[in-house]
């Protein structure tokens, strides 16, 4: 049986990726990952090339995420020292264990540089929690079981669809979403932030899930719809009452989960806030404002239900939280952050004080340019969606004082998971973009909340 060959070439890219991360990175840890991860990559290529499915793509996966992930974080667990995103998330689950906040008081700030701070929101210090209880391994294994499991629900989510499926059937499904979910895992994008204990991975899953849920609840309202109307087409009264009675719920289900997944995400990190805005602009666009409305609620009082639960003490004194969550990212407090990739925000901060300001104006601009983007053309689809979040998350990226290459794992993410979604639809008995129109069945009009 022949082997993968379009597999084995991501893995050949992927390989050489890493060879160049470990060839030119700076003295950091990184070029380790790239010297472990190469290797990894290299075999997983030649597996995929010459060995048959299943089997060898399940080895070739396993390979990969064994070289460039599992190898690597252990090595970095047990014999370097701890990197600063794992030191920072590990100190806030022990305040927040100690303390009902994971941020330390002003005075700590001014004394303690900048590893003192702590640019995450409350619910990332979940991930420093179990390190806080005396369980091992400090944040990694949490990161990584988290980002897989939800990655897993991409895919699982992404391929269910109802009359017909990327896989075909439920078990196709499971099996699809498992593979992709270890795969996605095993990619750069996730493996190289994972491995260096960034923070970035989960809420990457989690942004991705929420339009997958929303593309499946158009898919199961526009079945829902198709139902009531063979029924009443064929003069079944009841049927067609049953259909109408039931239409819509597991649309409205999984709008509900949607909302609640950029929820947390958004109680994570400050990234996840654009991608509220603008698929709340696409649940408008496609469903009505009422529905748009209820889905921002939803999201925004996930987000403040967890800030208030996980940072109690936080909370009575916020000049904590916006130093560290908006002042610091931000460059405005006396220790700068570290990420200080040469992108044009970064290099235009440091020319100096007049620098940093025309840095904060063209991030300005650019979030200005993603909202009006949004009243001239706003995105139809949740897959178009995820496209203008990545598109705008890109412009913020290269504009920001303070900014690092592997924040593009954001738009490559969700640019891929689009990718994926187009393809499940293009196999689907009707185009998820098709607008629902429930008078063609002889139903009353209604959003999906």
């Amino acid at each position: 049986m022949p082997g993968d060959h379009r597999r084995a070439l991501c893995y050949a890219a992927f390989a050489v990726y890493a060879a160049g991360v470990a060839l030119f990175s700076g003295p950091g840890l990184d070029h380790w990952w790239g010297a472990w991860a190469a290797g990894g990559y290299a075999a997983a290529a030649v597996i995929a090339a010459v060995a048959g499915r299943p089997w060898g793509s399940g080895l070739a996966v396993a390979v990969s995420c064994a070289g460039a992930l599992a190898a690597p974080t252990l090595w970095l667990m047990t014999s370097e020292p701890t990197p600063p995103d794992v030191a920072v998330v590990a100190r806030s689950g022990v305040l927040l264990l100690h303390h009902g906040s994971p941020y330390l008081p002003l005075p700590a700030l001014a004394a303690g540089g900048w590893l003192a701070y702590n640019p995450y929101l409350p619910v990332m210090a979940l991930f420093g929690l179990p390190g806080a209880l005396g369980l091992p391994g400090q944040t990694w294994p949490w990161l990584i079981t988290v980002t897989f499991l939800l990655l897993y629900a991409v895919g699982r989510v992404t391929l269910d669809r109802p009359g017909g499926g990327h896989d075909g059937g439920p078990s196709g499904g499971r099996r699809g979403a498992l593979g992709r979910a270890a795969f996605w895992l095993a990619c750069p994008v996730m493996a190289f932030p994972l491995t260096m204990g960034s923070t970035d991975p989960p809420v990457i899953a989690l942004i991705c899930l929420a339009p997958a849920l929303l593309a499946r609840s158009a898919a199961r309202d526009a079945r829902g719809a198709r139902d009531a109307g063979d029924a009443r087409d064929a003069g079944d009264a009841r049927g067609a009452r049953d259909a109408r009675d039931g239409w819509g719920t597991p649309g409205t289900r999984d709008a509900g989960l949607a909302a609640l997944a950029l929820g947390i995400a958004c109680a994570m990190k400050y990234t996840a806030w654009p991608a509220l805005a603008v698929i709340a602009v696409m649940v408008a666009t496609r469903d009505g404002a009422r529905s748009a409305v209820r889905f921002t609620a939803v999201a925004l009082a996930a987000a403040a239900g967890l800030v208030a639960t996980l940072a109690p003490a936080g909370l009575r004194a916020p000049e904590a939280l916006l130093q560290n969550t908006v002042a610091y990212p931000l460059g405005l407090t006396a220790a700068k952050s570290p990420a200080a990739s040469p992108l044009p925000g970064h290099l235009l901060a440091t020319l100096g004080s007049g620098g940093h300001l025309a840095a904060l104006i063209l991030l300005a601009a650019a979030g200005l340019g993603t909202v009006a983007s949004l009243v001239v053309t706003p995105p139809a689809t949740p897959a178009a969606a995820a496209r203008r979040i990545a598109a705008g998350l890109t412009a913020l990226f290269l504009l920001s004082p303070a900014t690092r290459f592997g924040y593009f794992s954001y738009p490559i993410a969700l640019y891929a998971w689009a990718v994926l979604a187009s393809r499940v639809e293009a196999t689907t008995d009707r185009p998820l973009a098709e607008p629902l129109v429930p008078a063609a069945v002889g139903l009353p009009g209604q959003p999906i909340w």
